[in-house]
């Protein structure tokens, strides 16, 4: 107990200027955490209960709110969003690996110039390209499936999870190439038991950054899913609002819900991300 009260005094402001770091980030996180609070007090409360004036105030009971409708209404949606999400992201990352790998260890004439075209993918914007790609999903029967936007995400992931996974695969040692060409493996057998096993950090921070931009994406979602049934959760959100009148509770819950899953990705593996981000970052 003593060690551990040690600890915390050791732990604590030395200088009144750490004191003002202190209390100026604590500020920071009170100014970002008031979206959430609304939010939530506000999905908390019944539709009456709703208004500019109380939006501060706790609900004066606590019988769901809108959680129940919003849970109701997105429910199916939901799933949609997960079919889409996973398989993207898993797929994204592999082909990501097997790019980085190829680009930090096996160089080839022109590799540099086609690594940086297909780095050049991340800085296409998805307006400029919406015609031509429905028109192409059209082409290969894909338009208005969950497959094509699976297809879709896989594709315009790969420019940044091969940049995440060639630097990552850069600062691993060339001397366990070698060694592994000495014992007779070719370029698959080294992919798949020397890199791979060594890759576990960058495929946690792919795989957050992927879940997390797919999961909130909106445009690809509404454009190629004309079909409400089978259109992800970020357009079935938008589509809680009403022509005429806008249950704003039901909105604001809706949203908390929608955001749980990336929430909790964050804070389970958070910790791992930042690891991930460091161990490609410093050469050894």
């Amino acid at each position: 107990m003593q060690i551990s009260y040690a600890n915390f005094r050791q732990s604590l402001p030395r200088t009144i200027w750490d004191w003002l770091i202190l209390i100026f980030l604590l500020l920071c996180v009170l100014f970002f955490l008031m979206p959430i609070y609304v939010m939530v007090v506000t999905g908390l409360k019944q539709a009456q209960n709703v208004s500019l004036s109380t939006m501060w105030q706790l609900p004066l009971h606590l019988s769901g709110g809108g959680f129940y409708e919003a849970w109701r209404r997105l429910y199916p949606n939901m799933g949609n969003s997960l079919q889409l999400t996973i398989p993207a992201t898993v797929l994204s990352s592999i082909f990501g690996a097997i790019n980085g790998y190829i680009f930090a260890k096996w160089k080839f004439r022109g590799a540099n110039t086609l690594f940086a075209v297909l780095v050049f993918g991340m800085f296409i914007p998805y307006q400029s390209i919406l015609i031509p790609l429905i028109q192409f999903l059209e082409q290969i029967k894909l338009y208005g499936t969950i497959g094509g936007l699976i297809l879709v995400h896989v594709v315009y992931g790969l420019p940044i999870c091969s940049l995440i996974f060639r630097n990552f695969f850069a600062n691993i040692p060339d001397e366990l190439i070698e060694a592994a060409r000495l014992d007779g493996a070719g370029v698959v057998r080294i992919f798949l038991l020397v890199m791979l096993p060594l890759a576990l950090p960058a495929f946690v921070v792919v795989g957050i950054f992927q879940f997390t931009n797919i999961w909130n994406d909106f445009l690809f979602g509404v454009t190629i899913l004309p079909n409400p049934s089978a259109q992800p959760v970020t357009v079935a959100l938008n589509n809680l609002s009403g022509s005429f009148s806008v249950d704003w509770n039901v909105v604001m819950a809706g949203a908390v819900i929608v955001a749980l899953p990336t929430a909790l990705i964050y804070i389970l593996l958070g910790r791992f991300f930042v690891r991930g981000l460091l161990a490609g970052s410093v050469k050894g």
